[in-house]
């Protein structure tokens, strides 16, 4: 795949650029090791002053980096604006926080007693570069959840961004060069996916965090495996949003919309399938249904633009794949379902309902505007088919009944319930899945934890 801005809109090339060689590649390295020697000695007062600067350049060209998010990857302008907002936000979080989440730890008297020591306690100190495979989808967002706590850690980044984005990989570079952290801190590697292994192989780099497809996933996993490094994986999800008698129906359908079409449907942690308690099926139905015909398809860059075109030709083609396969094996489309002439890779608002396990859009991620929509005789029926599904990534549950909520966070397979909301990321709270939407958590302390070594210092008596 070329490194190009590519705008999925008219798809017109607007610029390309030749991936690093060899030589340019090694410099970068060993800028990243040689920074690494002096920046982890740096105070927590000094790394926040600069991640703090960072915020506030973010927030000063927020209009800017927001207009070439949308003309990379098709997000509408109002939601990249958003995406910039909350970045600054997270910069800041980790900022005030990240020394109190990084303290020495003291275990209780007691055990370092037990142990035959005077003095005990585990310290968390950075591991090094640590190198970042990105999505395109959250160009900046995706990076910045990652870059911000590595950062503040101790740690060096090296961001291996997707191939569509490079205009946001080579801002996000320049962003931290500019708030004055040290060159080497952080640096964009402009290369294609076949670079990645022999990166990841090089001793020079401690770990690895991934966001993206299960397959790219298991690949970083294996060579990270092979060479005993650390890796976080977020590998996507098909998220399930449960709806309950109980429930306010009317706002459940009306906040379903957003948690489907966010980001163009483009987004790991979007409500994907809908399963609905039969006594309120077709209510919510017809409002849900209602919603998404009533969007605003159109150009991003338009305040009033609602869903954007997909990221590229190829996305459109595989999503239009699951849905004619649904549609041929018995599946009931109740709206959208077919590709507006004219240019740009759009595709309508869709609803799927009469889904069955063997069609294919049951157990494949759907990236894009496209609802599949279940009816559930009751709890046990809901949870059953919630879990359904080889993706564990969020989860999103409707009902005043605080009993079934209990039942919902003890047997959802998710790395989040979400109850009378649709799943949001947010800085304080750990994010990430289990089974292949894959491990380890981004955010908050866990988070920052990740890339540390948790160190046992003991003192004898």
């Amino acid at each position: 795949m070329p490194i190009a801005t590519v705008n999925p809109a008219n798809g017109e090339t607007l610029k390309t650029y030749e991936a690093m060689g060899e030589e340019e590649i090694e410099r970068r390295l060993q800028l990243a090791e040689a920074t690494f020697r002096t920046y982890r000695t740096t105070s927590f007062d000094e790394r926040a002053r600069l991640l703090d600067r960072a915020a506030g350049l973010l927030d000063d060209i927020q209009q800017d980096i927001a207009r070439v998010m949308t003309t990379e990857m098709g997000k509408p302008v109002k939601q990249a604006r958003a995406e910039a907002a909350k970045c600054a936000k997270a910069m800041r979080w980790y900022a005030e926080h990240a020394e109190s989440l990084l303290a020495d730890e003291e275990p209780a008297a007691y055990d370092v007693k037990d142990s035959g020591a005077s003095r005990a306690l585990v310290r968390y100190r950075p591991l090094g570069p640590v190198l970042a495979v990105m999505p395109w989808n959250f160009p900046l967002w995706q990076v910045v959840r990652f870059a911000a706590p590595a950062l503040m850690a101790g740690n060096v980044g090296l961001l291996k961004h997707a191939s569509n984005v490079p205009q946001t990989a080579l801002f996000l570079e320049d962003l931290f060069h500019q708030a004055g952290f040290p060159e080497g801190c952080f640096q964009t590697l402009l290369v294609g996916s076949g670079a990645i292994d022999e990166i990841l192989r090089d001793e020079r780099v401690k770990a690895a965090t991934l966001t993206g497809s299960e397959p790219a996933g298991r690949a970083v996993a294996s060579t990270a495996g092979n060479m005993v490094k650390k890796t976080v994986l977020e590998l996507g999800g098909s998220d399930p949003y449960i709806v309950m008698p109980s429930a306010d129906i009317d706002r459940a359908a009306e906040i379903a919309v957003t948690a489907r079409v966010q980001n163009n449907g483009q987004s790991c942690i979007a409500a994907k399938r809908f399963i609905v308690h039969t006594d309120v099926y077709d209510r919510f139905a017809e409002r849900f249904v209602e919603g998404m015909k009533a969007l605003k398809v159109g150009d991003p860059l338009e305040e009033d633009t609602e869903v954007g075109p997909l990221s590229s030709a190829q996305g459109r083609a595989d999503l239009e794949e699951l849905v004619d396969d649904a549609r041929r094996s018995g599946a009931s489309v109740l709206c959208g379902g077919q590709r507006p002439d004219g240019p740009g890779w759009y595709y309508p608002p869709t609803v799927i309902a009469d889904v069955t396990r063997e069609m294919r859009i049951h157990r494949e991620e759907t990236f894009g505007p496209v609802a599949t929509l279940y009816r559930a005789d009751g709890l046990d029926e809901a949870v059953l088919i919630a879990n359904d599904s080889p993706f564990g990534l969020s989860s999103n549950v409707w009902t005043r009944d605080e009993a079934e909520v209990d039942r919902f966070v003890r047997d959802l397979e998710a790395g989040g319930v979400y109850v009378n909301g649709m799943t949001a990321s947010h800085p304080a709270f750990p994010f990430g899945g289990v089974k292949r939407s894959g491990y380890g958590r981004e955010l908050s302390g866990h988070g920052i934890r990740e890339f540390c070594n948790i160190t046992t210092v003991w003192h004898g008596a």
